[in-house]
């Protein structure tokens, strides 16, 4: 009789970027095998919920395409012809061609490019080490958070907030610019729990309607870039309809007699005519926040993609101020807690080898800085050589014609550390196969809740795949650097080391708790005992040029070429998005799909099966005058380049937004080439940022 097996449930965090940072059950079929996915009951943020996409991970993990030995190219460059090499000559290599580029050009020709492919601590940072000690170029990760996190902390001073988990006391839930149906799942089931519990009214502000906005009971669907404008209306309309909390603002806020002189010609009129909703909406809306002192602002990062992102998520985030919802339980706002936690990463990224005079150069730029262009490369020696991991490119990059380009570059030469063969991968001349986050140990803080997770190794690693960590271990070895501190420690000893430093706390005590809960008290997450400036207030008047001057501050690099002098010191609707023009006459968005996170999960049959296919979403009165139906197929063009892409209609957006949900392969595309070969990749002020929601396109009929 064949003795059965005793499924294992292991604890762990999902690695991926999104602010829920999940708590997860994993089930162990055996060594090399997982089977379901759980969110963890007994986190009490997570409570038991998990994306879908997250939930069949096991599709992603066992894989039948799942790189497994590393490989070198032998075909041209994006055709994804390789043959199978060793560990060591893939690894010989890369380290002679980063020498070669540090003889004949410097140091700085070489540019490590990571991101947040995974949000572990250990396994993402930890080539920084590497990259200081060399004195190789800096990276400056600005494709999702330079718009949205300054704009924040402009106001507060921190990047933190209110603990999500008061939802549950809530009388109103503005779900801004955030679609949680789609990217935060816990988010959507706190503020329905909330809905049952205490009947806490949702609101749901976006630009199409979103699964969000079909949950919500307040959809507010507004023109793209125009969230300021609704922020300043309300905001008036509180000073006029005595809404306003004067004795709070006089104690907590910077000059709130200069904002509501600025607001006094800011009418719900004027909103209306920028923002394309009605008087009405605006009206009603106001008062729903107005009359409910519990109103809890879940910012989200989908209206900050706009060339005038920053100082629209000030003016938003103005509000509760004005409203006074700060005092209560239940009330105020979060963007991100990722200011909060103290970690003390400085081993693990090497920072005290870093030197402040090498120059960083900005991710959303990435085209121009393979090309050669001189202002993004700070008039510097040009990129001859790159390791990449945790991050697609090739995919994600704004102006992603010019980022092919540079990709194809004969004498650039490109490692590539991936789980697949992704667009970036097809692009490297040394290929490495990855570990997936249930294959290797690491460290996690959650965004958008208040813990800090472990993540432990659960499973046997397939083929010949190595952690990022072991990757860095070797390369430094190889380039003579590997007795530096912390280059010979493993990912478990860092980890123990960074909690010692952070909390005195060890790994054995988190191991056994799963997770540490860092939420401050509620004086201090209400900001009750001062905002974060020096002056314990809120700044209506936002210090644009400081921040442009000394950069993204909670990166810590200073940018000092974006312009900070022009953007609006007190909230408002600044006017610099890029707007319809007769040739360009409509505005394109493009928004997260429910079953990718980015470019991950493009590759898992499921998630495959239920997005179907690119399309854009158009809206039905306008697809009728320019005589589209149903799967038509349209040519998307914009001043970066073009695609073919097919129609889905829809009601409920503004009449000429339209709406791409991806990040598909570009193979996905009739065309070959992804929704990004239509986005810019102008820096946005005041620290840099891409605007992939502010596109004015054309669209016509074609075959």
């Amino acid at each position: 009789m064949n003795e059965v097996k005793k499924i294992e449930k292991h604890f762990t965090a999902c690695p991926h970027d999104c602010p829920s940072t999940c708590a997860l059950e994993v089930e162990k079929l055996d060594d090399k095998t997982i089977g379901r996915v759980r969110g963890s009951k007994e986190n009490s943020y997570t409570d038991g919920v998990v994306c879908a996409k997250v939930a069949r991970y096991a599709e992603r993990v066992h894989h039948p395409d799942r790189l497994l030995y590393p490989m070198k190219r032998i075909g041209p460059k994006g055709s994804g012809q390789f043959e199978r090499i060793s560990w060591d000559e893939a690894l010989d290599e890369i380290v002679a061609k980063f020498n070669t580029a540090e003889a004949e050009f410097g140091s700085e020709s070489v540019w490590p490019i990571f991101y947040a492919g995974t949000m572990g601590l250990v396994q993402r940072d930890g080539i920084e080490r590497i990259r200081h000690a060399k004195r190789y170029s800096g990276f400056y990760g600005t494709v999702c958070i330079a718009l949205a996190w300054p704009g924040y902390t402009a106001g507060t001073g921190q990047l933190r907030g209110v603990d999500p988990r008061e939802m549950a006391e809530s009388e109103v839930i503005v779900l801004w610019g955030n679609n949680a149906v789609n990217t935060q799942v816990n988010v959507m089931t706190h503020a329905l729990k909330a809905r049952k519990k205490n009947g806490a009214k949702i609101v749901a502000i976006d630009v199409y309607n979103t699964g969000t906005v079909q949950q919500s009971d307040m959809g507010l669907i507004l023109k793209p870039g125009t969230d300021g404008a609704l922020a300043c209306a309300a905001m008036h309309i509180a000073f006029r309809d005595c809404y306003a909390d004067r004795d709070y603002m006089d104690k907590y806020a910077d000059d709130p007699k200069a904002l509501e002189e600025h607001l006094k010609d800011k009418t719900p009129e004027w909103a209306a005519e920028i923002t394309g909703l009605s008087v009405e909406q605006i009206e009603e809306f106001a008062k729903v926040i107005g009359t409910h002192k519990k109103t809890f602002f879940r910012l989200g990062y989908g209206f900050t993609r706009s060339r005038n992102g920053a100082t629209s998520m000030h003016a938003v985030n103005s509000i509760p101020v004005v409203l006074g919802s700060w005092q209560y339980l239940g009330g105020g706002s979060l963007l991100s807690n990722s200011g909060m936690y103290g970690l003390d990463g400085r081993l693990v990224q090497g920072r005290d080898l870093r030197d402040k005079s090498i120059r960083i150069l900005d991710q959303s730029r990435m085209g121009d800085i393979l090309c050669n262009d001189p202002d993004a490369l700070k008039n510097g020696v040009p990129v001859k050589a790159t390791i990449i991991q945790n991050t697609n490119p090739m995919a994600i990059c704004p102006d992603l014609a010019r980022v092919k380009e540079g990709f194809m570059r004969d004498d650039l030469f490109v490692a590539v550390h991936e789980q697949f063969m992704t667009d970036t991968a097809k692009m490297a001349d040394i290929l490495l196969p990855a570990t997936t986050f249930v294959e290797h140990d690491d460290i996690y803080k959650g965004g958008g809740h208040t813990h800090v997770l472990f993540g432990p190794k659960i499973i046997d690693r397939p083929g010949e795949c190595r952690t990022n960590h072991e990757v860095y271990a070797a390369l430094a070895e190889r380039l003579g650097i590997d007795d530096l501190p912390g280059m010979k420690m493993s990912e478990r000893e860092l980890i123990d080391d960074m909690l010692d430093k952070s909390y005195g706390e060890t790994l054995e005590n988190l191991e056994k708790e799963r997770w540490i809960d860092k939420a401050p008290d509620f004086e201090t997450a209400h900001f009750l005992n001062g905002f974060a400036h020096k002056d314990g207030k809120f700044h209506f008047k936002a210090d644009w040029v400081s921040m442009s001057e000394s950069g993204n501050p909670e990166a810590g690099y200073g940018m000092n070429n974006i312009p900070g002098a022009e953007m609006p010191v007190l909230p408002d609707h600044w006017n610099v998005i890029e707007g319809a023009t007769e040739e360009y006459p409509y505005r394109l968005v493009t928004a997260p799909a429910r079953n990718y996170l980015n470019s991950s999960f493009t590759e898992t049959p499921t998630s495959i099966a239920k997005e179907s296919r690119p399309t854009v979403i158009v809206e039905k009165s306008m697809a009728e005058e320019a005589g589209l139906s149903e799967g038509d197929l349209v040519c998307l063009s914009s001043a970066r380049g073009s695609l073919r892409i097919h129609v889905e209609i829809a009601e409920n957006l503004q009449k000429n937004t339209l709406v791409v949900e991806s990040i598909w392969p570009n193979s996905a595309y009739l065309d070959g080439m992804g929704v990004n070969i239509l986005t810019g990749a102008d820096p946005g002020s005041p620290v840099g940022g891409a605007a992939y929601h502010d596109n004015r396109v054309s669209m016509e009929k074609c075959n």
